[in-house]
């Protein structure tokens, strides 16, 4: 199928089932972080941990980043510094049980909020201003000596955190369900941004602050939000809001999280057909369907990067992708792992591309032109990051993508 073969369909509400009761829903009965899916999603996560223990005699595994911890807790850690590399609650598996390790500040949060010891979590309570104490709290539980750690950081035992990203990267049933609730915010939310944009008169300030306010409605928070245009859009590939007026052309960028899952989202909306950008994005759907052909469940993340690299030489640009972020899996980081099509030698290239794992490429090129929407990877591709009301396109395969929205 050609480029200008493809179908436009307009979303609407009826597109997705659950897509009024997600996004209407009198937010203030809802529990903190979907409670009732916490337990089923340690569960799934506990499977995976004891695999890896058991093949390392089953020594205990101690895990201290947001992400690595929201996946072994089911969701329940919101990091009260959302920059810190690690989380004010620290999951622990061994012999002994699981136990949560936190400061005497967040632990009777988790424990009114979360009913953590009801979950099956012993909560081991250390002072805020000792900085050894989580980890001695850690020994002293386990009952073993600092070198005898799993972790998923250098600083602790032995690292084995690629191995717990390969753990993770099947979402488990509850996760999936997650996933797709915050897709529906997040396509939501940019939908309502750019539908608030009055060309020559709103500020990307303003329309940034529309977006960031309907994530937080629903309990997410955008961890990456980009807006910016014309100018600024056509000569960087991140055109951050500074307060300028937004006149021609408008580009979207948001990674939220919300129960420490992450779903990434762009889109562009111009005010006139006949701007450059129309050209340039068509250009750049040739990458964004090589990728995504390459991403169907079998074969190995460095096929898929090779596929990446041959849809750019495609277009006459081969070395475009050391340009900009090139995206990959997604889930409870705002890319679990990214790869370039010559780093050969990551223990991701010859991982296999699994079920259930959610990916978000981010193909973009020079001038304005960036495609980036969130999937889950089943029989085919599942689109999980929608907006109601926008336009979608087909592509070869009959995965569904965004369009860009021209206003004239």
């Amino acid at each position: 199928m050609q480029i200008s073969d493809l179908t436009n369909i307009v979303l609407d509400e009826t597109f997705h089932p659950c897509l009024n009761l997600a996004i209407k829903s009198d937010t203030r009965s809802v529990e903190p972080n979907r409670l009732a899916r916490i337990t089923p999603r340690a569960d799934a996560a506990q499977d995976a941990v004891r695999a890896l223990r058991g093949a390392r005699s089953s020594r205990p595994l101690l895990l201290t980043s947001p992400a690595s911890v929201n996946w072994r807790s089911g969701g329940l850690s919101d990091p009260i510094d959302i920059t810190a590399a690690s989380d004010p609650v620290w999951t622990l598996d061994c012999d002994r049980g699981t136990a949560l390790i936190t400061n005497e500040i967040e632990a009777p949060r988790l424990e009114h909020d979360f009913r953590v010891q009801n979950l099956g979590w012993d909560v081991v309570r250390t002072p805020w201003f000792e900085a050894n104490a989580p980890f001695d709290a850690a020994c002293s539980y386990a009952g073993v000596d600092a070198d005898r750690f799993l972790s998923d950081v250098d600083s602790i035992g032995t690292n084995i955190g690629a191995d717990v990203v390969g753990a993770r990267l099947a979402l488990s049933a509850p996760e999936r369900e997650e996933l797709r609730e915050l897709g529906l915010i997040v396509g939501r939310a940019l939908g309502v941004g750019i539908d608030s944009w009055r060309p020559g008169d709103s500020t990307d300030f303003d329309i940034a602050g529309v977006i960031s306010e309907s994530l937080e409605r629903h309990g997410a928070k955008a961890v990456c939000l980009i807006v910016g245009g014309d100018d600024r859009l056509r000569s960087m590939r991140h055109p951050l809001a500074i307060g300028d007026v937004v006149r021609e052309a408008l580009m979207a960028v948001v990674v939220a999280r919300r129960a420490g899952l992450h779903v990434a989202a762009t889109r562009t909306c111009l005010a006139h057909a006949d701007d450059e950008i129309v050209s340039l994005m068509k250009t750049v759907t040739v990458v964004n369907d090589a990728v995504l052909d390459a991403s169907q469940c079998g074969g190995t993340w460095g096929e898929t990067m090779e596929a990446l690299g041959r849809g750019y030489a495609r277009i006459g640009q081969p070395n475009a992708w050391r340009e900009h972020w090139q995206g990959g899996p997604i889930g409870f980081e705002q890319r679990e792992f990214e790869l370039a099509p010559t780093q050969h030698d990551s223990p991701f290239w010859s991982l296999p591309r699994s079920r259930h794992t959610a990916v978000a490429w981010n193909p973009s090129i020079a001038g304005g032109a960036k495609i980036e929407d969130t999937y889950l990877l089943g029989d085919g591709l599942e689109l999980v990051s929608a907006t109601p009301g926008w336009p979608l396109e087909e592509g070869p395969d009959g995965t569904m993508r965004s369009a860009m929205r021209v206003l004239n």
